[in-house]
């Protein structure tokens, strides 16, 4: 009665101040009780429990086996924290990481808590599991005005973590300054290393801390390198620390000609040297120059040990280009760069900003004397140029006895070479001798060298120049040495990508060589035009996955031209380069056959009649803009569109359906018109062409003049030809002229603004230089393939699977009703499994699937009766059923081609 009576009157108290009043007997309980009011810091209401209780203050709960004293300097409740120091909680105590409850109200910056630890005793000099003391969380975190009050009561400011790590070391990583000022000013050691050998200007400069680096340097840190050799400014140049790097080079100016030497070493990101330099150039001009100038050496250096035939080709010509792009890069944003082509040492000027380039004259002097050389070799064999043999070693001849090249600096050039350059160009010479020693030829050994200086050269001259125009100094040095430059290209071709980007550039170059390039194998220029025209893409891999859902281009089926283009033209360029996805409202297959699908159906409706845009040819097979298409008010817009499905069609390697007119071709290639592509459009007009041409027309009275009537939305107009044209007849001596004019006038003029918005749209994708690698038909065969389709090259190239092989049956079977087929219905075929209806270059060996090169091929399927064939076009697979017999596999093949060849979803 009495214990019951008790227990009514406990319940009542705590239903009266609406909380329990007394703490549960058990701990784990009780603590869990308590933490909710330390954490609020109800200090009263922690008192009261605490007093009618046998709670132990030091009670360890949780996975951290923290204290309740814990938890109060954590959250900086001081008057719960007071409470229980008094309550004799151990202020020592440390939980399973080996914390106190010091370190969690330093590493929280509770002022309050940690002046009440310490009146309490709480040591200042404990260590955590990872060696952290309540100083170094200070420092970690800048807490300087509660290090002050710390400091006082640490007998070792510079104590060591696990890693030897002082508070100094993790106050300049972080770059607390203040928090570093006192440290120092309480006697930590500036230049203690960690086990590592990290001091703290190290630490300072890994993170780019330029004011504390700035203050720790003033108060006299050495500047020490770490155990694995690594220095402050390999940190600041490795994290593009430009402002830290100007920090250093005022306390210890060697460090400037360090950075310099720095361009030559490969494990260094040029982007980060770059904006080291970019940063260090723009303090002043003086500083801008002398940068510019100790490039110019650098690079000047590399050249002449490039040309050194005993040198390293690989890491020396890599070693050039770097310092020469660092330099061009520095010259262009320095704080006075010329925004035209006036202010430069290769017109002459002698401004200040002109002699950086002066070292490397030097250079390009070297460079001169070799293509001069080459030329006069060249000049003395004009039957065969390609065999400028030094003469071999003979049987009798020592080893030690190599014979000089056949030919040698002629006297003028020579005279005017300093003491310095001969005694280089002998070495040269010497080392040339060891390396003819096995009869290779000058230009097979010398090639590549010489047009990797060449290209430094072109690069030192762009960078002078306003954008997109190339230098006349570069123009005339091309010209000067143009035999020797061919002779290069002829030998090895794939100079042209390596080193002689400028032919691509500059159209003036381009025309010189093109003879030579458009000689070399059509295959080998495919190479080259996709490796370079995916090279600047950061994902190469043509089957790259977008990641986001607005990447995918949601295109609806019934209006699929339209909804395109505004896709298309809200799409982001660069990603539509390196990956497409494309999804059909309303359906839910994507993939590679989507793709292909769409680009087939695109194909179509881009020479649809509907949209006005392109009009047949004259034998109804090729497609030409139409000169009418402004009848569509957006002709031009769709034009654009036009251009860029083909540039991404061309981009991606998918095929499209279209075949344009010789003459359109031509115009995607920048290549002039000529009086034959008329014959697309008016065959009879073309042969009238071709007769003026082939006649005398001086005495038989056409009266024609440089004007023609031209038919404009059905009504006749005049045009002329060109100014005065009206009034200037057609002669024999001038109707060559006539009939060129006329072909621009009906092949180009007529449709120049169709033409420049579909290459506006095309060039989104497409270089302009990379496509002249080809000429009209091979662009045809690039955008559309072959457009005939050989069985036995297919059969060929096809690979079994599932149980199937060559010799079944069923696969008999099926070549035989491929080869009785039509043209069309194999082209269904094709598509149906592949989802392309061309076979590209090369024939069935390079049909591309979801992930690259993949053969069509058959497989296995258990029959069942109507089973229809289906495919999966990723993996360009025909799932063909084991039929009994041949009649049923023709009917059921050609019921799956009339019905389902723009199935690919079923795929």
């Amino acid at each position: 009665m009495e214990r019951a009576m008790e227990q009514l009157n406990r319940l009542t108290r705590s239903l009266r101040r609406a909380r329990t009043i007394e703490l549960p007997e058990d701990s784990e309980t009780a603590v869990y009780t308590l933490m909710p009011m330390v954490m609020a810091d109800q200090h009263r209401s922690v008192s009261e429990l605490l007093s009618n209780s046998k709670f132990d203050v030091n009670y360890a709960f949780g996975r951290v086996k923290r204290s309740l004293l814990h938890i109060a300097a954590n959250c900086g409740s001081v008057e719960c924290l007071i409470l229980l120091l008094k309550k004799g909680a151990n202020p020592n105590y440390q939980d399973i990481s080996g914390c106190t409850p010091l370190h969690l109200a330093a590493r929280n910056g509770q002022k309050k808590c940690m002046s009440k630890l310490l009146e309490y005793s709480a040591d200042v000099n404990i260590c955590n599991n990872e060696g952290l003391t309540a100083i170094h969380w200070l420092a970690v975190n800048g807490r300087t005005e509660l290090l002050h009050d710390l400091v006082q009561h640490v007998s070792n400011v510079d104590v060591e973590d696990a890693m030897g790590q002082t508070a100094l070391h993790v106050a300049c990583q972080n770059g607390h300054k203040t928090t570093v000022q006192c440290l120092l000013d309480s006697g930590a050691d500036i230049n203690r290393p960690n086990v590592s050998g990290a001091t703290s200007l190290y630490f300072a400069c890994s993170h780019g801390q330029r004011d504390t680096a700035q203050i720790l340097l003033m108060r006299g840190a050495k500047y020490l390198p770490d155990k694995n050799g690594v220095t402050p400014l390999d940190l600041c140049v490795q994290g593009g620390y430009g402002e830290t790097c100007e920090v250093l080079i005022q306390h210890h100016p060697r460090l400037f000609q360090t950075i310099i030497q720095m361009t030559q070493n490969e494990d260094l990101r040029e982007n980060m040297l770059r904006q080291v330099l970019e940063h260090l150039s723009q303090q002043n001009e003086n500083q801008y120059l002398k940068i510019l100038t100790s490039l110019a050496e650098v690079a000047t250096t590399n050249g002449h040990k490039l040309l050194s035939l005993s040198s390293n080709y690989e890491a020396q010509m890599k070693s050039l280009l770097r310092i020469v792009r660092i330099f061009c890069h520095v010259f262009r944003l320095g704080p006075s760069t010329p925004n035209n082509g006036n202010d430069m040492g290769y017109n002459g000027n002698k401004t200040p900003r002109s002699q950086v380039f002066k070292p490397l004259e030097l250079l390009w002097h070297s460079l001169d004397e070799w293509l001069a050389l080459i030329s006069a070799e060249l000049m003395k064999d004009k039957t065969n140029i390609s065999s400028i043999l030094l003469k071999p070693k003979g049987p009798n001849q020592q080893e030690d006895s190599i014979p000089t090249p056949t030919f040698e600096v002629a006297s003028t050039e020579t005279s005017t070479l300093s003491a310095e350059k001969e005694e280089s160009k002998m070495y040269e010479v010497g080392s040339a001798q060891e390396a003819y020693v096995d009869c290779q030829d000058v230009i097979s050994v010398t090639a590549n060298r010489l047009s990797a200086v060449i290209q430094a050269f072109y690069m030192c001259c762009s960078c002078q120049m306003p954008q997109g125009m190339t230098s006349p100094r570069f123009i005339e040095f091309v010209c000067r040495h143009d035999n020797v430059l061919k002779c290069f290209v002829n030998r090895n071709p794939e100079i042209i990508f390596d080193h002689f980007h400028f032919l691509l550039e500059c159209p003036e170059l381009m025309s010189r060589f093109m003879h030579i390039i458009k000689a070399q194998p059509f295959k080998d220029r495919c190479e080259w035009f996709y490796e370079h025209l995916h090279s600047g893409q950061p994902d190469s891999d043509m089957v790259h996955r977008p990641v986001s859902e607005s990447d995918i281009l949601l295109v609806h089926r019934d209006s699929i031209f339209r909804s395109s283009c505004e896709v298309v033209s809200k799409a982001n360029c660069v990603k539509l380069k390196q990956g497409i996805a494309v999804r059909f409202h309303g359906e839910e297959g994507m993939g590679q056959g989507v793709v292909r699908e769409w680009f087939d159906i695109l194909s179509n409706e881009i020479v649809n009649p509907d949209y006005a845009l392109f009009t047949q040819s004259a034998d109804g097979t090729t497609f030409q803009p139409n000169s009418n298409s402004s009848v569509n008010p957006d002709h031009l817009n769709y034009f654009r569109f036009a251009g860029q499905i083909l540039g991404l069609a061309l981009n991606h390697r998918q095929l499209v359906n279209i075949y344009f007119t010789r003459s359109f071709y031509k115009h995607i290639l920048g290549i002039p018109v000529n009086y034959q592509d008329v014959a697309s459009i008016d065959p009879e007009y073309a042969k009238n062409l071709q007769w003026i041409l082939d006649n005398d027309i001086n005495d038989l009275g056409l009266e024609l003049t440089f004007s023609v009537e031209t038919d404009v939305f059905g009504a006749m107009e005049e045009v002329p030809l060109k100014p005065g044209g009206a009034s200037t007849i057609v002669t024999q001596e001038n109707k060559a002229e006539y009939v060129q004019l006329v072909t621009e006038l009906r092949m180009t003029r007529a449709i120049q603004p169709q033409i420049n918005a579909f290459l506006q749209g095309f060039h989104m994708f497409i270089p302009p230089s990379l496509v002249q690698l080809f000429d009209e038909y091979e662009l045809e065969l690039l955008l559309s393939g072959m457009p005939e389709i050989d069985v036995n090259d297919w059969i060929k190239n096809t690979e079994y699977t599932s149980g199937y092989e060559r010799d079944d049956l069923v696969v008999q079977w099926f070549w035989d009703i491929v080869e009785e087929l039509t043209q069309e219905e194999r082209v269904l075929l094709l598509q149906f499994v592949t989802g392309s209806s061309r076979v590209p270059h090369g024939g069935f060996a390079h049909i591309m699937g979801g992930s690259g090169l993949q053969n069509f091929t058959i497989a296995a399927v258990p029959y069942t009766p109507n089973l229809l064939p289906t495919s999966s076009t990723c993996i360009n697979m025909l799932k063909l059923p084991e039929y009994p017999k041949k009649e049923i596999l023709k009917d059921r093949l050609l019921v799956a081609l009339h019905c389902g060849s723009y199935g690919y979803t079923m795929a």
